[in-house]
């Protein structure tokens, strides 16, 4: 089953060094993500969850310089891409079904939707999840996990994309 939390399929973890790095793994998802896409970023405060948005942003040709994060709005809509991108941000609330519900129509809707703070979603399922923690310096480990088998080939190929991000 597409989606379906109690599986998965290939995760990758990765060392990325900075920002650019990181922005350059956004821009590499968005050359995959589809309509109605939903990415869970994980990580505590100032690990890079915005920063991958940014490169996912430009990844879709919207300009990552309009990306802020949607930390007091909870959520930030980019048009102008190729798919419109709506930055979620649930780190002042857990949601609930209510939330949800009200969520619907950009979890599922015509853009993709990244969601920062995902592990405190409950009950619904991401296409990709990444986590991002810190390491030493400016370095993050990044896991990087498929929840929908048509980002397989994607995750396999990230383990040789990456060398051009260190």
């Amino acid at each position: 089953m597409v989606g379906d939390v109690t599986q998965f399929y290939p995760l990758v973890t990765l060392s990325l060094n900075g920002e650019h790095a990181t922005r350059a793994l956004g821009a590499a998802l968005a050359k995959v993500v589809s309509a109605g896409d939903r990415i869970g970023l994980c990580g505590p405060l100032g690990v890079g969850k915005t920063a991958l948005v940014r490169g996912l942003a430009e990844g879709l040709g919207i300009g990552a310089d309009k990306v802020r994060s949607p930390t007091f709005t909870l959520v930030n809509e980019y048009q102008g891409g190729r798919l419109p991108l709506y930055h979620i941000d649930f780190y002042r609330l857990d949601a609930t079904e209510l939330d949800l519900l009200a969520l619907r129509e950009v979890l599922y809707g015509d853009g993709v939707a990244a969601v920062e703070w995902w592990d405190r979603v409950r009950g619904e399922s991401c296409n990709v999840r990444v986590d991002l923690h810190f390491a030493t310096g400016t370095r993050r480990t990044v896991t990087v996990t498929a929840f929908d088998s048509r980002y397989r080939h994607w995750i396999d190929s990230l383990e040789e994309q990456a060398p051009a991000w260190l």
